[in-house]
């Protein structure tokens, strides 16, 4: 009985994960499609953070509630920054710039700067694997941003939309080196519950009026439910679901997950006509699955010894 309720554990966690993965592939051309129909990059951001924030306070009426005292309250706000302005501004506004192909793509080099920024901040060793791994990443990335220099277009790429991406990920990367004893303290509610609060906050002064404007104008039914979906899933539901897979599974594991975020987005992205597939764009997803994968590897036998 106990082995089965393991077992059931774990199938759970390993759904969670694809769910999240697949739902923020799928987000990058749904989100991309509502941009080209009328909603602005600064106000996709505002309807995430924002719309995100009403969720996770609605849902914190049913869970249970947390004690967080006040200096930490303030130390939320510093993650809000780095966690959610800096990593969903630039990738949302990436995201309008480039194609969601090369969006998601580079949206898998996070566990690179995650280990560039453990180096140096919390000074662990970095191996020759890991520097391998490092070199090939780069190397992709920077095919992509070659690639999306010589067309600047949003369907093949677009070198600023590509930066703005990279920059997205090496934020989201700093947030958890510097704040990682933080969220480690409170469960996933809590975090969000504060975090996108403080992002609302400094948020919505910016772009209130941009955000109205869209709101106030007629866009169509099918616009708003992409952005519903960008918002309700992408945002809100693959943060639960990537929270609860990865309370079961190793971080190897859920490292392995992010392939599915550029695989689901290219297919998607080409039968929804939003991007276009390039013979570099395959040999910069061989060059960054690879260089992930030796830097995630060579971190588990780290781990290992410890």
């Amino acid at each position: 009985m106990i082995a089965e309720r393991r077992n059931d554990g774990m199938l759970v966690a390993h759904l969670s994960m694809f769910g999240a993965c697949a739902g923020w592939g799928l987000m990058a051309p749904v989100g991309k499609e509502a941009m080209l129909h009328g909603v602005s990059g600064l106000s996709m951001v505002t309807f995430r953070v924002v719309g995100a924030c009403l969720l996770f306070w609605l849902t914190s009426l049913f869970v249970h509630r947390e004690h967080v005292p006040r200096g930490d309250k303030l130390m939320f706000a510093g993650a809000a920054i780095f966690g959610l302005l800096l990593n969903q501004c630039c990738y949302t506004l990436g995201l309008s710039l480039t194609s969601p192909i090369n969006a998601s793509i580079v949206t898998t080099s996070m566990p690179i700067f995650a280990m560039l920024l453990s180096a140096l901040i919390l000074k662990e060793p970095i191996t020759g694997k890991k520097a391998i791994g490092v070199l090939m990443g780069c190397s992709g990335a920077l095919m992509l941003i070659l690639t999306s220099a010589s067309h600047v277009s949003d369907k093949v790429g677009d070198i600023r939309g590509d930066l703005l991406c990279l920059f997205a990920q090496f934020s989201f990367a700093l947030y958890l080196s510097l704040f990682n004893p933080l969220i480690r303290r409170y469960n996933v509610f809590t975090i969000n519950r504060y975090m996108f609060s403080w992002a609302s906050i400094m948020l919505l002064p910016f772009t209130f009026g941009e955000t109205m404007d869209t709101v106030c104008s007629h866009l169509p039914v099918k616009t708003w439910m992409e952005v519903g979906y960008v918002v309700c899933v992408g945002t809100f539901l693959c943060y639960i679901l990537t929270m609860v897979g990865q309370r079961a599974l190793r971080p190897t594991v859920v490292s392995v997950y992010n392939y599915v975020q550029p695989i689901v987005s290219v297919f998607a992205s080409l039968l929804m006509g939003v991007g276009v597939l390039k013979p570099t764009h395959a040999l910069a997803v061989i060059l960054v699955f690879t260089g992930v994968w030796l830097v995630t590897k060579s971190r588990a036998r780290d781990d290992s010894r410890r």
